[in-house]
């Protein structure tokens, strides 16, 4: 048999920094190569230059600020490291594409989702006739697994949940069937379900369409399911390759056996003592989103029906689901940025909806939200100290203790004092969530909702914000709401768990008791789901009440 033809290969690439930054580039002498129907997975922790390089591939970089000093990328053979732009242009979408870590800043606003994947096949087929194109749309929508594509079709980003927007942004880059995909973190706000799903459909059109996938990605149980070579990067170098076994099994770079070494596993904690006196409680919550499309069409989205729980002082509950089934709904009901149409939200036996003035203002400095979404919730004209410092100065604290305050807080999640200065727009998407979780705990809160907190982190930063969330935990006796789609993160921090499916709690305990002996379905096939080779045993969890992980 012949050997794939080679799709993408860089040689030597080195991508400049500006003067005054912590190394001279942010990529140095990068050497790859990625075959047809192959999956090449980039590795590494923020900040190591695996986005820097799909975007020199891309042709994207800022040019401003990063500039590709030396080297060649090659594409289908052909020089694209100094192509002109309309010749990129020209690329992108036909024989390449990308798929961003953040769907949001990648899909328009004021466009619905069928417009944006619709527009695509227009710019590059413009002799295209409307029905196929509406078929195409719908084909692809349908491809990755997204409910009511009819409906969704006609949506706006905003109406969607973050795992839902990052499928459709899939769909967009499947839309002309290129021969490279680059994916920059593309499961990262997906649920177990829906992730093992996007790989499958990822391995499938390679082989269909004899393309190939460059993958971004700090979960190494992603890499151990998909990959056929992987690459780490540190500092902007490549310091290890080879197959998964090599890698992930034997590996050989101190900086590698470090990273394998932090991959979450399921781990039950102690559940903590005295949590009888309920914190947080939530009783018979349910709301109805209503829309209506511009054509009058009437949508209805059950987001809650019937939730109730509670949190104990001190206790930590997890959310976990697939995307669109109410977690994240769930929070801002509790932060009240939603009010729900029927139910009753109470702190220490006080009802938030009756809050006002004052009360309403306390409220906000006692409840903290840590979002999913880094680069939406930081402000990109004001500094990381700006962001962090405004909440305690606002509450009285003086500004040189809140300066600070924000400085010890950076560095405990793994950022410098100096960063204070810059922009968010400065820093990687994993940099930019521990900069959020810094802000939260700046107010030193009674309670924290953290949606989705470490699903933007590389493993290493995840072990350590785990730790530092347990650590504040003990030391200041918050309570917390945590919400998340990877299962072994839930039972690394979470006393109890509840499992949330179509807006409604399916199962709720202590998270070993869920874990081990599910009794719902649904449960079931969320930790089936599971990915990276960690093949969870139900039946034997079920009898034996034990674990079995296997590597596939």
């Amino acid at each position: 048999m012949t050997e794939p033809s080679i799709l993408l290969k860089v040689n030597q690439l080195t991508v400049a920094l500006p003067a005054g930054m912590d190394r001279e580039n942010a990529i140095e002498d990068v050497d790859l190569e990625v075959r047809q129907g192959q999956i090449v997975c980039l590795v590494g922790e923020s900040g190591s230059g695996k986005s820097v390089t799909a975007a020199s591939v891309m042709g994207v970089l800022p040019r401003k600020l990063l500039t590709i000093s030396r080297g060649s990328i090659l594409l289908e053979g052909e020089e694209i490291a100094v192509a002109s732009d309309r010749r990129l242009c020209e690329l992108r979408g036909s024989r390449m594409a990308m798929v961003f870590q953040e769907p949001l800043t990648a899909l328009n606003p004021v466009m619905t989702i069928g417009a944006q994947i619709a527009e695509v096949i227009k710019i590059h087929e413009p002799n295209s006739r409307k029905r196929a194109i509406d078929d195409r749309v719908l084909e692809l929508l349908t491809d990755v697994h997204l409910p009511d594509p009819a409906g969704i079709r006609h949506s706006y980003p905003h109406q969607l949940s973050g795992g839902q927007r990052q499928r459709a942004v899939i769909a967009m880059a499947l839309a002309l069937e290129p021969a490279l995909i680059i994916a920059d973190e593309p499961t990262t706000a997906l649920d177990v379900t829906t992730q093992a799903q996007i790989l499958k459909l990822f391995r499938e059109l390679l082989f269909k369409h004899k393309s190939a996938l460059l993958l971004i990605t700090h979960d190494f149980g992603v890499v151990a399911e998909v990959a056929d070579e992987i690459l780490v990067m540190r500092h902007g170098r490549v310091v290890e390759r080879g197959g998964p076994r090599d890698v992930l099994d034997n590996p050989s770079h101190p900086y590698t056996q470090a990273l394998v070494a932090a991959v979450p596993s399921f781990r039950f904690r102690r559940s903590v003592e005295g949590t009888t006196e309920p914190v947080l409680k939530a009783d018979n919550l349910h709301l109805t989103y209503q829309s209506r499309s511009l054509s009058g069409r009437k949508r209805e989205t059950r987001a809650l029906n019937g939730v109730s729980f509670e949190i104990g002082r001190g206790e930590t509950v997890g959310i976990v689901g697939e995307s669109g089934s109410g977690k994240t709904t769930l929070a801002k009901c509790v932060m009240r940025f939603e009010v729900p149409d029927r139910g009753r939200i109470s702190i220490n036996g006080h009802n938030i909806e009756l809050l006002s003035g004052a009360g309403l203002r306390n409220f906000r400095r006692r409840i903290q939200m840590i979002f999913q979404d880094p680069y939406k919730s930081l402000n990109p004209r004001r500094t990381v100290g700006q962001a962090i410092t405004e909440g305690p100065i606002y509450y009285g604290t003086k500004y040189k203790e809140a300066v600070d305050q924000a400085g010890g807080l950076l560095e405990l999640v793994g950022l410098r004092r100096h960063d204070l200065d810059r922009f968010p727009h400065e820093f990687s998407g994993g940099q930019r969530q521990r900069i959020c979780i810094a802000r939260a705990l700046a107010m030193e809160p009674e309670i924290i909702v953290a949606d989705e907190p470490v699903s933007a982190l590389d493993v290493s930063v995840q072990a350590q914000v785990l730790d530092l969330f347990e650590s504040l935990r003990k030391k200041l006796n918050f309570s917390m709401l945590f919400i998340t789609h990877d299962l072994r993160v839930a039972s690394n921090i979470c006393d109890r768990v509840a499992v949330m499916s179509r807006g409604r709690i399916v199962e709720i305990g202590e998270t070993e008791t869920v874990f081990r002996n599910p009794q719902d379905d649904y449960t079931v096939s969320l930790l089936a789901a599971v990915p990276g080779g960690l093949e969870l045993t139900v039946q034997a969890a079920r009898t034996d009440n034990k674990f079995a992980a296997e590597r596939r």
